[in-house]
């Protein structure tokens, strides 16, 4: 019997930032995101032995440990061991499982598309299938927050994991105490295929760790940095203004707030953007492009552009002499899935 599982990568379309502590505890954060047709897979395959397996196939990486437990997590499949030791500590009254859990990601770390809280979302699904667990979509974005956050410590915010779960277009919101309210919209198909053939990704080739930038967001707005601090202000209010544009179908004020996040978002740390990604703003602007932001924390990962349709060709022929790859942009309407084969 092997257990499979799927969850999709998400783009911020507004919001991101507010999800970050201390902001969201103090002022209270609101995203929009949606999510995309590029996933992380996982398999887990019970085992007779006395081992427990974990395999990265996109990065060719894997690890084996004797049945413990508790396993390290000082190892680059921290993710891996993390979503373990929290389910046999919480599910498996601390008694270990003999298993290979091997996951596939469509996308890079430091993509800016939430790929690692996915792949915890990804793994979560597979073991809640395998053991029957009682944990519903709430459950899931939570537990998956917790493992990155609080058990492995990596900074972050907490949309990605919610996103992963649910799927589909979501306007969260985000409050002290961990409170988080997920509203999923009901988004016009004619509207989805309009943004669909508005939007043009372009990945820079180029992943970044989150960390660093996140870090010295969070430390500006602890600080009470005015610029920082009012910048993340204007992300929120852009949150409510973008849902009201996605729901309307007014691609006019999408790519206003668009770009008017993208410039406060850039307020928020020094990091967030760099020369390499002003001059391919710069070429997909010359181009035709309307608008566009950085998906995720910034300093490399996707771009995200808002083009005219009819100029979709000369902005995709532009960003072809960019190093990098351009590419469109397929929404997908369901979160995290699990099956059962054998």
């Amino acid at each position: 019997m092997l257990i499979r599982s799927r969850a999709p990568m998400r783009l911020g379309l507004a919001g991101g930032g507010t999800d970050l502590s201390p902001y969201c505890d103090q002022h209270g954060g609101a995203v929009l995101n949606v999510t995309i047709g590029q996933y992380v897979y996982t398999t887990l395959e019970p085992l007779t032995g006395d081992a427990v397996e974990f395999v990265s196939t996109d990065m060719g990486v894997s690890r084996a440990f004797p049945l413990a437990p508790a396993l390290p997590v000082d190892h680059d499949l921290a993710l891996h061991a993390g979503v373990y030791n929290r389910i046999v500590r919480d599910y498996c009254d601390g008694k270990p499982m003999p298993l290979r859990i091997s996951t596939f990601s469509e996308a890079v770390p430091g993509s800016g598309l939430g790929s690692s809280s996915t792949v915890v979302v990804s793994m979560l699904k597979a073991y809640t299938e395998y053991l029957g667990l009682p944990l519903g979509d709430y459950d899931t974005g939570h537990l998956a927050f917790e493992i990155e956050r609080i058990d492995l410590g990596l900074a972050g915010g907490r949309q990605d994991q919610y996103a992963a779960t649910f799927g589909g277009f979501n306007f969260m919101e985000f409050y002290a105490d961990d409170r988080v309210i997920v509203n999923p919209l009901r988004v016009k198909n004619w509207i989805t295929s309009e943004l669909e053939s508005s939007l043009v990704l372009f990945f820079t080739g180029k992943s970044r760790s989150s960390a660093t930038i996140i870090q010295e967001q969070s430390k500006n707005i602890s600080s009470g940095t005015g610029k920082s601090l009012e910048a993340t202000h204007q992300l929120k209010r852009d949150a409510y203004a973008m849902k009201e544009a996605v729901l309307k179908g007014n691609i006019g004020n999408f790519t206003e707030i668009l770009n008017r996040s993208w410039l406060a978002k850039r307020q928020t740390a020094d990091s967030i953007s760099n020369p390499m990604i002003d001059r391919v703003f710069e070429v997909a602007i010359q181009a035709g492009a309307l608008g566009g932001k950085v998906s995720g924390a910034g300093g490399g990962g996707f771009i995200m552009f808002v083009v005219d349709p009819m100029r979709r060709s000369d902005v995709l022929s532009a960003l072809a002499g960019c190093d990098g790859q351009a590419m469109n942009c397929h929404f997908t309407h369901r979160g995290m899935e699990g099956w059962r084969i054998g």
